[in-house]
């Protein structure tokens, strides 16, 4: 009997796990428009995505993690692919970030805007986050926040800025104690070491009740 061979999936079917429903043909369309190679990934906890381009001729990248909501996910994925169109438009003689990819980003995200298909929360936040366009989507605090309030969440799982003062938390697999806010991020002490640790305000942990005062 021979074996039967699996096809890989169309790139639209995988799409549609990942995306707001209705938005794949905008997405597709960047695929059509520029080449690249995309993968989804497993969760990474210092970055939502990435756009690298290889050394050794062969198309560029872009990675999205695959445990983001819908929405973070089309944020993320539109984001990386600004930084392609910049790259293809300029090379690396600018500002990864700069004005240059502020509007590039700006231009291919208003098309979803235009689609009405986004909660009403998220379609003000992006619009906002227009007017001053942050390196990523994680340091728009305001926006990242209603992104937060789409993900799942597991039993025990609260954000550090949700903690009261002096918490103790698990990240990863060390244990902190929430310190004073500076801008951001939270002065965290992990207990094990009483090491110091910037950690983001609304980075999702798990509450733990030792040594709290």
């Amino acid at each position: 009997m021979n074996a039967i061979k699996k096809s890989k999936p169309n790139i639209k079917d995988v799409l549609v796990k990942y995306l707001p429903e209705g938005t794949e043909h905008l997405i597709l369309q960047f695929f059509e428009k520029y080449p690249v190679r995309f993968k989804i990934v497993k969760p990474r906890k210092s970055k939502l995505g990435d756009f690298r381009v290889k050394t050794d001729g062969s198309l560029p990248e872009i990675t999205v993690n695959g445990n983001l909501n819908p929405y973070s996910f089309l944020i993320t994925t539109v984001h990386e692919f600004a930084h392609l169109k910049t790259y293809l438009e300029f090379g690396f003689k600018i500002n990864p970030h700069g004005k240059e990819w502020q509007r590039n980003y700006v231009e291919l995200m208003m098309p979803f805007v235009d689609l009405n298909v986004l909660p009403k929360d998220i379609t003000i936040g992006l619009l906002n986050s227009f007017v001053s366009v942050k390196a990523s989507s994680c340091t728009d605090m305001n926006l990242y926040r209603l992104l937060k309030k789409y993900d799942a969440k597991q039993a025990h799982e609260i954000t550090v800025e949700e903690l009261s003062k002096n918490a103790t938390f698990v990240l990863g697999n060390k244990v902190f104690q929430k310190g004073v806010l500076r801008r951001t991020r939270y002065l965290c002490e992990e207990l094990g070491t009483k090491k110091k640790y910037l950690i983001n305000a609304l980075a999702v942990v798990k509450q733990t009740k030792i040594n709290e005062e």
